[in-house]
């Protein structure tokens, strides 16, 4: 009974070091302080989840200690950090990384990810698929939804196949280092949804894109 109050004190100082921790961070690219993106679940669920990580031995056990961070700490400071780290890997390749509220969304160029007209993924795009896929395996209360998108071009049938077979192409990838395939969803939009004048060549370009959504989990 006493080592079972000793460990329970244990997890409700962390638990609470913890949520109080998710209210303020510091932001990695200015150095400021700042409000977490929500509130906190609350310190009850905290500790549950350090009472489950606490046992040995256990799979699970293991996995909930990166995935009740969800939980503990508030889907807010989970998806912080997961942007955080997809940033650090995303340096450098051209992806464009924005935060819409608890959404993550990779903006992939089709100057970058394939060849004009074509599905096959561009060799030089596997590491950058790579990095994703790092990030997404210590995340892993995440849904994906990988979105195809065209320019206005040519056939608007064409180009909605064209769109659905680059996202499924992306999909699949990801699969392949990995990810489970029940987190993984795909789609083309066809040229419906622009980001930029078809007028020039740099906006079909822009145009021509992967997005990569990354929700929180709601379970």
């Amino acid at each position: 009974m006493k080592l079972f109050t000793k460990k329970l004190t244990a997890v409700l100082v962390a638990s609470a070091t913890l949520t109080l921790g998710a209210c303020q961070s510091v932001d990695p690219y200015t150095g400021e302080s700042r409000t977490n993106k929500a509130t906190t679940y609350g310190l009850g669920a905290a500790v549950v989840c350090a009472l489950i990580g606490s046992k040995k031995n256990s799979k699970h056990a293991r996995n909930a200690g990166l995935g009740c961070g969800a939980i503990g700490a508030g889907i807010g400071a989970y998806m912080d950090s997961q942007e955080s780290e997809i940033r650090k890997e995303m340096e450098g390749t051209g992806v464009q990384v924005q935060r819409e509220g608890d959404k993550i969304r990779l903006i992939m160029p089709g100057n970058i990810t394939f060849k004009t007209g074509k599905y096959d993924i561009s060799p030089n795009f596997y590491n950058t698929l790579d990095g994703v896929a790092r990030v997404l395996a210590k995340f892993e209360d995440t849904r994906l939804m990988v979105a195809g998108h065209a320019d206005s071009t040519g056939n608007a049938s064409r180009n909605q196949t064209l769109s659905a077979n680059r996202a499924q192409a992306v999909a699949g990838y990801l699969q392949q280092r990995g990810i489970n395939a029940a987190r993984l969803m795909s789609r083309g939009f066809g040229s419906q949804s622009p980001i930029a004048s078809n007028e020039t060549a740099q906006g079909r370009q822009a145009n021509r894109r992967v997005e990569l959504d990354i929700v929180a989990n709601p379970q």
